[in-house]
């Protein structure tokens, strides 16, 4: 028998002593719907992105497998299952197998720890009763879940890396460390904007960042200051290898990236995590920026709590779709950075912005916790922005120096 003491913070259902099949029955369901949610929100995905970008670009996009296109995703599944599985004659066989499953299953897991609906309004804590079991509209509530999902993330680099090393081809190979070195700089970025909503949430759990953004002033977007959002956002979309930060997949330089000598459902597995990564990564920045499941109260009033329990689950669905629609408008208007834009953009620019930002909240945060007075919290946010601008002042020479110095000694190579 599993009780509190031994899963504390997991889930309340299993919080008893008393385990029979209504405890298992719960978590069988909440697995299901992970997994169903997982397959059929990627297709949706697949078929969303075409959709819209076709209707961006005066195209006609998918729209004949199925009413609207909407079985071609199922379609292309069934093709690349068929299809021929090839193996390169130099690859490291049992790498190149593995690869495409370190990719695929850490976007599966990133689902797990994400509350997908639930009762936060009035300071509730979001949890439901299913089959008389309390329980939360998630997998599993970890004490430490968001960073779970930073360990993933990390995961899935291994899983470019070695795709690329294995292939036996310099290609892929090229591609791998390009898609490394993207990923590992731009996930310093994303942590330290994440690490400014862990500070004003107090919580590493999922579900209480969630009940911390109980009104739309406490949602973090804003009560970190935009900026982190931005931050996180962009390095988000990095992370992800998204447009415009597809250069992993520049074709024109590197004929296909990582995956190049991939076929059949191995290649497949790569794509299907980077479209269930759109999707996952967009509700974790809801979950962490816009309150996940909490209502956007219009005049006091829940204008979806006609759906009642489902409710929660239909504020992260809104949200999720908005930014889902960014992502993909991004993909239609955004030019590709050079990788020299990309890089610099990472380590000269939103590395020095989060730090310096997350610096100022955490002095801010001691100011409060400190109980000074209105004049000492007001001279505190001047000292801080003063060292900021004095911060940017002098690292900006340093890059002026630097650019100076490159342009005279001239190109490296």
């Amino acid at each position: 028998m599993i009780g509190a003491a031994h899963m504390p913070g997991i889930d309340p259902v299993l919080d008893t002593d008393d385990w029979w099949w209504e405890p298992l029955a719960v978590v069988g369901l909440k697995v299901l719907v992970i997994f169903v949610v997982g397959l059929v929100g990627t297709m949706f995905m697949v078929w969303f992105e075409r959709k819209i970008v076709a209707g961006m670009q005066n195209r006609v996009g998918p729209n004949k497998a199925g009413p609207f296109g909407l079985l071609q995703t199922l379609a292309d599944g069934i093709k690349l299952f068929f299809k021929e599985d090839l193996i390169p004659d130099r690859a490291d066989r049992f790498v190149f197998k593995l690869a495409p499953f370190l990719a695929f299953v850490p976007a599966f897991l990133v689902w797990t720890v994400i509350p997908l609906g639930g009762d936060f309004t009035d300071g509730r804590d979001g949890t439901v009763t299913w089959f008389g079991q309390v329980t939360r509209v998630q997998l599993a509530d970890p004490p430490v879940g968001v960073l779970l999902v930073l360990a993933l993330s990390s995961i899935a680099v291994y899983g470019v890396m070695l795709a690329g090393w294995s292939s036996g081809s310099k290609y892929p190979l090229l591609g791998s460390v390009r898609a490394s070195a993207q990923m590992i700089s731009y996930e310093a970025a994303l942590g330290l904007s994440l690490a400014a909503v862990l500070m004003t949430a107090g919580t590493l759990s999922t579900s209480g960042i969630v009940a911390s953004q109980d009104t739309l002033t406490n949602w973090h977007l804003l009560s970190t200051g935009v900026v982190p959002f931005v931050v996180f956002l962009i390095a988000m979309t990095a992370e992800l290898n998204r447009p415009p930060f597809d250069l992993v997949e520049a074709e024109q330089e590197i004929v296909g990236g990582f995956h190049t000598e991939y076929s059949s459902i191995r290649f497949a597995l790569f794509f299907l995590a980077e479209f269930m990564n759109v999707i996952s990564m967009s509700a974790l920045l809801v979950t962490l920026f816009f309150g996940g499941p909490q209502p956007l109260l219009i005049g006091g009033v829940d204008l979806l709590g006609f759906l009642g329990p489902l409710a929660g689950t239909a504020w992260l669905l809104v949200k999720v779709f908005v930014f889902l629609y960014i992502y993909v408008w991004f993909r239609a208007t955004l030019p590709r950075l050079r990788y020299d834009q990309l890089m610099n953009l990472g380590w000269k620019v939103l590395i020095p912005v989060a730090l310096g930002w997350f610096l100022l909240l955490a002095a801010l945060q001691v100011g409060r916790d400190s109980d000074v007075s209105s004049a000492g919290y007001v001279g505190l946010v001047i000292a801080c922005l003063v060292v900021m601008v004095a911060g940017y002042a002098l690292f900006s020479a340093a890059l002026a120096v630097a650019r100076r110095n490159r342009d005279r000694e001239g190109a490296a190579y």
